[in-house]
């Protein structure tokens, strides 16, 4: 194998600060191939277990947007136990000099070995002599640190506009359509429902503008899309939450796509991308009333994304 530059970090989201990492990594040495390895699950779900952060993306999604920002390779570290348990010089034997790492580009809090204790300084010690390392402030957003963390605080609050701002794009929920109460078509507002599985993060529960897109190279109806067509964004009303009116337990995705009534979405993999927040989760007295929200809360959707 080759020499190569190699970036190290969690990347959940794939949001500028990693993006520039990438770049700058890249331009270091363009000669050479660009590794990047991240971990698999988040090293502080195994360290502290049921205590790590919800997930922006999950694996798939991060792969492919590494790839997307510059990465000619994806290297995927299975985080377990035992591995929390390696001190960073063993960390570095193992993991990383088989890479041949002429240079090594991370950003300026990274930390790795047992109980953090390696920094940037240590893995500058211990590649004295046979890689360089690299070491990159955090991208500001508004005199905001774009950081994941920053990012899932946005989301949780709802406000999706301020997500989108830190991620670069709009924070996306992904997942395969499933059956839901079947409420919504029989008031005229049918729905592809995605389950929201625990550990991923999810916007506040309200409504939303957005999009839905379908994943698996198919038209609304289940048709391939011909060969180097790109599959469509439909403009949806969005609604998170457990539909409290109906006295709902589980917690889904609800998108309502405008002027389609005849998608047929189940069992389909589909993106839903969150653009406006337009209201927050209430309950009803009567279906009446919620129809009648419903069709403000649509019209606001067309504003709210015409306006973008």
């Amino acid at each position: 194998m080759s020499e190569s530059v190699v970036v190290i970090g969690n990347f959940d989201g794939v949001h500028p600060g990693h993006r520039t990492v990438l770049a700058h990594a890249r331009a270091a040495e363009p000669a050479l191939p660009l590794i990047v390895v991240t971990f698999w699950p988040h090293p502080a779900s195994v360290v502290r277990p049921g205590g790590g952060p919800k997930l922006l993306t999950g694996l798939g999604e991060r792969v492919a947007l590494l790839r997307e920002a510059g990465a000619d390779d994806v290297r995927v570290i299975d985080f377990t136990r035992e591995l929390s348990q390696l001190s960073p010089g063993e960390f570095v034997e193992r993991f990383l000099l088989p890479l041949r790492p002429a240079r090594i580009v991370v950003g300026e809090n990274f930390r790795f070995g047992h109980q953090a204790s390696g920094s940037v300084a240590t893995l500058a010690e211990l590649g004295r002599g046979r890689f360089a390392v690299t070491a990159l402030p955090l991208v500001h957003v508004r005199d905001e640190e774009t950081c994941s963390s920053a990012v899932r605080a946005a989301i949780e609050a709802g406000d999706v506009r301020r997500a989108a701002e830190l991620l670069g794009r709009p924070f996306r929920f992904g997942g395969i359509v499933c059956h839901g109460d079947h409420r919504g078509r029989e008031l005229g507002f049918p729905t592809a429902n995605l389950p929201v599985p625990q550990g991923y993060a999810c916007p506040a529960d309200g409504v939303y503008a957005g999009w839905v897109t379908r994943l698996d190279g198919r038209d609304g109806v289940g048709h391939p899309l011909p060969a180097g067509t790109e599959a469509p964004a439909w403009p949806a009303a969005i609604s998170v939450g457990t539909n409290p009116t109906f006295d709902g337990a589980d917690h889904r995705v609800e998108s309502f796509v405008l002027d389609r009534t005849d998608l047929e979405l189940y069992h389909a993999p589909i993106a839903v991308d969150f653009v406006a927040h337009i209201r927050g989760q209430v309950r009803f007295d009567g279906i009446a009333a919620l129809i009648a929200q419903m069709d403000a809360d649509v019209a606001e959707v067309r504003r709210a994304l015409a306006a973008r």
